[in-house]
């Protein structure tokens, strides 16, 4: 019990950050509202689940059973925004009566027939998942944007992912489990979607680091069941149950906390974007407030007369952001313009150089930090060098 308690408290954490993360990213969507409600009574459920084992309270979880009941309408109810079209009334109506009828029959029915209920619940829940997966698979898709049906495919991905944790959660259909999967189920789901929903490079980025998280996850569960005498295969499932939603659920915290603070300090292309700057020095100055550019200098071809500028002109030409890690940039080391380049970053302390223009010679110098040295500072580089080529002297 506290095991499935502890996963269920993480779970319902998990999927209000979600929910919150959504509804910041866009608060006036139709569909984002659906998905919002629908985060919304999976969170509660399981809020309510964890709540009630931990403390062992009968009658809030039977409560619980209301929001479990009222799942599987809104499931439709975000099927119905995806594809842009209603449901049949007779599909609405089985979802909300059937929906009504088992919730007031777990809170306020007979105790003797919570089995019955039971089996009668998880059959309603499966059925209405696999009624909406079928409308998903069945749709128009022709008659739908090519983003609208990514995002189909993306919920009907974590769908699939979720299922098979969900049967965890009856006790009539999985008596041997040690420990209930439903909730960290939705957080794999919901971390799948988030992930799905990004950009080719950051998806891959964003599988390998939720698969590190898990993984690291489970090793700490594992280390965790070692320190007990008596660990058998059930209490090592529990620990890592336990590990791998609370490092799942802190990864959600963490993720939407850094978006809100990203949100409050502007960027270097939002910044740029809100400049009243119109000549390339005032642009380079309103940079220099950045900081990954705050060391940033221009060099034009008479002050790098020490450099031999005619040497530098060919070597240049065909090149526009140079990193000082790698040099010699596909020469020899004993190319006179390598060495003259590696003698200028040297010089100025400096880890990249922009080229603005090779003849004449035209120069930003800048040190960006290891902190700040990744894939995403490289591409703020490229695009700032040709805000600056388009910017007039």
């Amino acid at each position: 019990m506290v095991a499935d308690s502890l996963v269920n408290l993480c779970g319902a954490i998990g999927l209000a950050v979600a929910a919150a993360m959504l509804h910041r990213r866009d608060p006036r969507g139709p569909l984002t509202a659906r998905l919002v409600v629908m985060l919304g009574l999976v969170a509660a459920l399981f809020l309510l689940r964890g709540v009630a084992w931990w403390t062992d309270n009968t009658t809030l979880d039977r409560i619980s059973l209301i929001p479990a009941a009222l799942i599987p309408l809104g499931a439709l109810i975000v099927t119905e925004g995806l594809l842009r079209r209603h449901a049949r009334r007779r599909l609405k109506a089985a979802a909300l009566g059937g929906g009504v009828v088992l919730a007031l029959a777990g809170a306020l029915g007979p105790v003797e027939f919570e089995n019955l209920h039971t089996v009668v619940l998880s059959a309603f829940q499966l059925a209405g998942f696999a009624v909406c997966a079928l409308l998903l698979l069945r749709r128009d898709r022709t008659s739908l944007l090519a983003w609208e049906n990514r995002a189909i495919d993306r919920v009907a991905f974590g769908a699939i992912i979720v299922i098979p944790f969900i049967i965890t959660d009856f006790r009539v259909l999985a008596p041997d489990m040690p420990v209930r999967l439903g909730a960290l189920g939705a957080l794999l789901a919901v971390t799948a979607i988030l992930i799905a929903g990004a950009s080719a490079e950051a998806q891959r980025q964003g599988v390998l680091l939720t698969v590190l998280r898990i993984t690291g996850a489970a090793l700490l569960g594992g280390a965790a069941a070692a320190l007990s005498r008596d660990v058998d295969a059930a209490q090592l499932m529990r620990f890592c149950a336990v590990t791998v939603a609370g490092v799942l659920t802190i990864g959600l915290m963490t993720d939407a906390l850094r978006a809100v603070l990203d949100a409050r300090e502007p960027g270097v292309l939002d910044s740029i974007g809100a400049s009243t700057a119109t000549t390339r020095d005032e642009l380079i100055a309103e940079l220099t407030r950045q900081p990954i550019f705050e060391s940033a200098r221009r060099y034009r071809e008479a002050e790098l007369a020490a450099y031999d500028p005619p040497l530098l002109r060919e070597f240049l030409a065909s090149r526009r952001v140079l990193r000082r890690a790698d040099a010699p940039w596909g020469l020899a080391a004993t190319d006179p313009a390598v060495e003259r380049m590696v003698a200028l970053m040297k010089a100025r302390h400096a880890t990249h150089v922009v080229v603005l223009s090779h003849e004449p010679v035209d120069l930003i110098v800048l040190a960006v930090s290891v902190i700040s040295a990744d894939p995403a500072t490289e591409t703020a580089l490229a695009l700032v060098r040709r805000l600056l080529l388009q910017a007039p002297e």
